[in-house]
């Protein structure tokens, strides 16, 4: 099947990256050891993380005259927070060199050492490895660490890339062109052998499936999602899926109704649509008037968002000048071309 013309590149962004501090330095210099489970990090064990403070009780303490606790919790509780968002980003990167923003965040307000993080993260990690009927309650313990970690500091939650000299990565993924059927397998494949910290998207549209498949593994990853072109359509959705989600203050967004599959009338069909839309952007934190706006739409047209709807719903977090572009590849004839590339380099 012919491809439509399209571009996969890497470009630095040093826009929302969370900054190099001594304690990113010191992670990176220990990094968290992968236990002997790291061999089975097949995707049932991406869910191996706990919170298991009960069970490791009485280790931590603060040093004086930082900051309140959070409410209702302890310092080892708080440590055992950490640890869970940091060994979450790690098993699902299969990369001791990650972390999140709200874990470097953390360390910062709460004055522990990253020592102390990677000792409980390791102890969790065997915990963990102990107890594999657990993994989803694990799992979902992991993110409401990371959650809870961002309300307290005010940081956003997302992937965070060291480099041998703990640089901050500002590698970001460019995929132009439609969504076609294997679209998310293809970029999530590539942003993880590029070892990318976030998206950025042109597109008119195409698979709603592949659109909000990938969508949803961008927010579970941690990874933002920007757009400096065009973004219409199915499109909209990867956006929809990014932790963080960016645009340009030339970027456009459109959108309009789905079309309706073959089988279905085109009224039932524009219900189910419509519905699965309402749900999709509930599930990524948007408001739902983004899909109401859409069922307005024919197919044939195209309702185009302003930049202060997208941040009123929350469809867009930011607005900024320009993304950075350093050793970006060429333009390809492949939709997600492989060609040889080298990581942009940190600013």
């Amino acid at each position: 099947m012919a491809r439509p013309k399209g571009r996969a590149q890497t470009r630095a962004w040093a826009g929302e990256t969370a900054r190099s501090t001594a304690q990113a330095r010191e992670l990176v210099r220990l990094r968290t050891p992968l236990p002997a489970l790291l061999p089975a990090l097949l995707a049932p064990l991406l869910t191996t993380l706990i919170l298991a403070s009960v069970l490791l009780g009485g280790c931590a303490g603060l040093p004086p005259a930082r900051p309140p606790l959070p409410e209702g919790m302890d310092a080892d509780e708080l440590l055992s927070e950490i640890a869970a968002c940091h060994l979450l980003r790690v098993m699902q990167n299969q990369d001791r060199a990650v972390t999140d923003a709200v874990v470097i965040a953390a360390l910062e307000r709460s004055g522990f050492e990253v020592e102390q993080m990677v000792e409980r993260a390791n102890a969790l990690a065997r915990i963990a490895a102990s107890r594999p009927a657990q993994h989803e309650q694990m799992y979902d313990m992991a993110r409401a660490a990371c959650d809870h970690l961002a309300a307290w500091t005010g940081a956003a939650s997302g992937l965070v890339r060291f480099g041998e000299d703990g640089g901050i990565g500002k590698t970001w993924l460019v995929v132009d062109g439609e969504i076609e059927p294997g679209f998310a397998d293809e970029a999530i494949a590539r942003l993880r052998q590029e070892k990318a910290v976030g998206l950025i998207i042109n597109s008119p549209g195409g698979s709603l499936y592949e659109a909000r498949r990938l969508g949803r593994w961008l927010r579970e990853n941690g990874l933002p999602v920007g757009v400096d072109e065009l973004c219409t359509s199915a499109c909209v959705d990867v956006l929809a899926g990014g932790i963080e989600r960016y645009v340009t203050a030339n970027a456009r967004l459109g959108i309009h109704q789905s079309r309706v599959p073959a089988h279905l009338s085109s009224h039932e069909g524009g219900q189910l649509s419509v519905v699965s839309a309402v749900l999709y952007l509930r599930e990524m934190g948007i408001d739902s008037s983004i899909a109401l706006a859409a069922a307005a739409v024919p197919n044939n047209a195209m309702y185009w968002i302003s930049h202060r709807e997208a941040l009123e719903t929350g469809l867009v977090t930011k607005v900024i000048p320009s993304f950075h572009q350093s050793q970006a590849t060429p333009r390809s004839s492949a939709r997600l071309p492989d060609p040889r590339m080298s990581p942009a380099a940190p600013e």
